[in-house]
């Protein structure tokens, strides 16, 4: 009887581990699915849509914000700002998950004008994530 019973126990546990251990593309794919699945409760000031691509052979997320600003000079400026700290609360709050960054996914995010032109792009990767949550 003690057998059986570490013997299910030890099945139970290696099913446990080989769920768990997943590499950094399966998580890649699973934080894009689930960032577009919660992507029409998301709310942030000026920001309409926002929606995630994975690109698994190049180790990269794309994050897009398109908003309801005009592509000018002064939104451009405002945005340099405002679209940075955006991201920074995304990190704080796991939104972007620093254990992808970690694991060198790379995140390559643009803040769009009304008319989908780039407002502001920022590239979260090992080397800018410091820098973007200071």
């Amino acid at each position: 009887m003690i057998k059986n019973v570490t013997k299910i126990s030890f099945a139970i546990i290696v099913a446990v581990l080989l769920i768990s251990c997943k590499n950094a593309k399966q998580k890649m794919q699973e934080y894009v699915v689930e960032y577009n699945k919660t992507a029409a409760s998301f709310k942030a000031d000026n920001v309409t849509l926002t929606t995630a691509r994975g690109y698994i052979n190049n180790d990269k997320v794309e994050l897009r914000f398109e908003t309801d600003l005009e592509q000018n000079a002064v939104n451009k400026k405002a945005a340099a700002t405002s679209f940075r700290t955006l991201l920074k609360d995304m990190i704080n709050k796991n939104q972007i998950p620093k254990e992808l960054v970690e694991n060198k996914i790379q995140f390559d995010t643009y803040f769009l004008a009304e008319d989908n032109t780039v407002l502001s792009k920022e590239i979260i990767n090992t080397e800018t994530l410091s820098e973007i949550v200071k």
